[in-house]
Parts: C-alpha cells; structure tokens; sequence
C-alpha cells in the first residue's frame, strides 16, 4: 500500500499525488494518469500493482485546482461529476501539473534511471501530451479521450509511446481510431493496438465494459514498453528454474512460497485445480502436489520462450501412476502405469516473483496410457503424442481415417 505526499507547482503552489514504491527500495519512475473520477481505489491499486512489478510511481491529482481529493465511484451521480470535471479541467495546467510531477519523482530517492507515463481515458489524453510536450522516456495511452483535437502533437512525441485502441470505443469511434493510426505511421516510435468487440475502459474491472483478456493482453504488452525502455530487467529463466527446483527436485513448499507473489494463483486447466490466494495456494502446494507426485517424476525439457512478463515452457511429464495423483488424476486409485504427457505452463511474473500459472495437458493421452479409457474409435492417442514431440519424424496424421483419400491428389 502507497501513501500520499505533496508536490510543489511551477506556479508556488502545492497538490497531492499518490506514492507507491517497489518493496526492493528503488526503480525507475511511471508517472500514472488518473481517470475522469480522480484518485480512485482503481488508480491507488494500478499504482500499487506496478510498484509490484519494480516502479516507483506517482499518482499526481489532477483535479486539484477545482477541487483537491477528489475520489468518485463508477454511479451515475459519480459519472456526472467526473464528466463536469473533465469539462473544466484546463488541459495546458494539466500538462504542467504532470511536469511538476515528474521534477518531484526524479528527486525521490528511490527513482533510479528513466521515467515514463500512464494515462487511462483523460489520462490518456494526457499522456500524449506528455510524451510531446514534456521530457519523457516512454508513454502509454489506454483509450485516450479527444485524441483527434491534438493530432498535430502527435510529430512532437521523442519517445517510445504504446497506444491502446477500444474497438467499440464511442468516445474513439472508428473514423477518428483510423485518422489518428495513419498519423502514427510517420512516427516510428509508436505502436498501437486495436482491440476488437471492447468498449472504453476495458481494462478497469469495476466498470461494466470490462474485458478480462483484452486488459490482461494489454498489460502485459504494456509491461514489455516498459522493460525494453525503463528496465528493469529480470532475470525470469533463472526465476522459473528455482521455483521449479523448489517444486519438483527439494519439495521444498516453504521454498516454494517466497518465489511467488503475496496472493498468486495456479491453474492446472484439464482439471481445474491448484489455488487462488497465498492459504489456498499454499494448501495445495503441501498436501496436494509437492509432496504428492511420483517418486520417479521427472521433467523433459522441450523448449522455452521467454518474454518480458511471463514464460511459455513446453515440455514432457513423466511419471508411474503409483499412487492418488490429486492434481493431475484426481479421485483414480493408482493403477501402477508409466506415463508420459507433453504440458505446456505459461507463466506470469510481477517483478521478480511469479504471479501466475496456467498449465495445460493432454488429459486423454493420460487417461489412455493409465487404462481408464479405451481409444478405440475415438481420435486420441496415448505415449505416442509424447515422442512424437520429442521426434518429429514418426508418422504424423495417423488418427485422421481420411488421410489416405488424399494421397495423390494437388497440392
């Protein structure tokens, strides 16, 4: 949790600004740029999530020169005063405001390095004006308001910038979404993303337009910008390989807990188990899977992909169903059967500790080769699946009946 402290003007006088700092001490800088309902618990905990992931943040109010503190909900009542707000709000004292914020982050002690800004909806507006007017090391725009009326800014922006497009956004209506892209063509530094069927304020979960994936997808695109041009850099490969370590070679489950978050979450997706939250999480953990695997489980590696905020491994588990598998056979008594199931984790980091997993598998090929369901005319395969990914020279298509009709016709 943050805390609030002052900032001093350029025209002599002081507001607030909400103050989250990464729990190492000291990162780089995000100035973040509030909605049109001020400093809400929604902005307090994008601040909070990003400091999560190594940033020294200030939240600065923007509001502060009609009316300091202002803190609105998603209700109509709400609604209409943020929209008030925003009609008075002077755009110019508004940049200047963020620049005054910027002079305040760079003299904390714990900003270390470059410095760059985050604005939704009005802030995202704003960041763009930033990013032009103001000396920033990189911007992001989620689904900027009134973008059209400074198109001319747009040649201005020295930085990096990422903007994010609501497909469905009337405040952004498809017309204006296209001017603005074709104007971002001359700049190299920008990229932008449109996503489709998402209306404003996708990535906020307390309001009505809420689109889990699309604001997941761009987070973590946001959480890449800001790698490449703030750092840090994590080093997530040896981060995985420990936590991995803790899991599957030591069995370690209070080892296993500090490489993670303060509230992560595992999915094993074919079963639906693992845990939300560091109790259950942890429950699960010590009396479900750590100590709860084969004793000759073993783990084939096959390849790894390593992106800015989460790895995808690709590999094949092994292992003698010789006992009550709770997480990956859950409710089958052993049948003492060798198995061998390609997975697939994808995992999600927040600075340097693991945020979530999502694990993937087969669970036909298991349920196959432990001899609980029989593959006779249906299109599964048992270990087969398993050495075709480590070799891939075996037969491919020999589920298919229809295969051998197409032999000898064009291609």
């Amino acid at each position: 949790m943050g805390s609030y402290i002052d900032i001093d003007s350029h025209d002599g006088k002081r507001f607030r600004a909400y103050h989250a700092a990464p729990a190492q001490g000291s990162g780089p800088g995000i100035v973040l740029l509030q909605e049109i309902f001020g400093i809400n618990g929604y902005m307090r905990a994008m601040a909070d999530r990003f400091a999560e992931e190594g940033y020294v943040v200030l939240v600065p109010d923007l509001f502060w020169r009609m009316k300091p503190g202002v803190e609105l909900g998603y209700g109509e009542a709400d609604f209409n005063e943020a929209l008030g707000l925003n009609e008075a709000l002077d755009i110019d004292l508004a940049v200047g405001d963020i620049g005054a914020t910027l002079d305040a982050l760079r003299t904390l002690p714990m900003q270390a390095g470059k410095v760059g800004a985050i604005g939704y909806c009005l802030g995202g507006k704003l960041a763009v004006l930033a990013a032009a007017r103001l000396d920033l090391d990189c911007a992001v725009s989620y689904y900027g308001v009134g973008l059209d009326a400074y198109i001319g800014e747009i040649p201005s922006i020295r930085c990096p910038m990422l903007f994010h497009f609501a497909g469905d956004d009337a405040f952004c209506p498809p017309a204006t979404r296209e001017h603005l892209l074709a104007a971002f063509t001359a700049n190299p530094k920008l990229e932008a993303h449109v996503y489709p069927g998402c209306d404003h304020a996708f990535a906020t979960p307390e309001r009505p337009h809420y689109d889990k994936p699309a604001a997941t997808m761009a987070y973590s695109r946001t959480v890449s910008l800001l790698r490449r041009t703030l750092g840090p850099i994590h080093d997530l490969n040896a981060l995985w390989e420990r936590h991995c370590y803790y899991e599957f070679a030591t069995r370690d489950v209070d080892a296993v807990m500090p490489t993670m978050i303060a509230e992560p979450y595992v999915n094993h997706v074919p079963t639906m188990t693992g845990g939300v939250g560091h109790d259950e999480l942890k429950r699960f953990y010590r009396h479900h899977f750590v100590n709860a695997n084969p004793d000759d489980t073993r783990l084939i590696p096959v390849s790894r992909t390593i992106g800015a905020d989460r790895i995808v491994d690709e590999f094949v588990f092994c292992a003698t169903h010789d006992r009550e598998i709770d997480w990956l056979l859950p409710g089958l008594a052993p049948t003492g059967k060798y198995f061998e199931v390609p997975m697939l984790a994808v995992v999600c980091f927040r600075g340097d500790k693991l945020y979530n997993e999502h694990i993937y598998w087969d669970q036909a090929s298991v349920l196959v080769q432990i001899g609980v369901l029989d593959p006779a005319g249906l299109p599964v395969a048992g270990i087969q699946t398993a050495k075709k990914l480590i070799d891939e020279t075996l037969p491919s298509n020999t589920l298919m009946r229809n295969w051998a009709t197409s032999a000898g016709k064009p291609i």
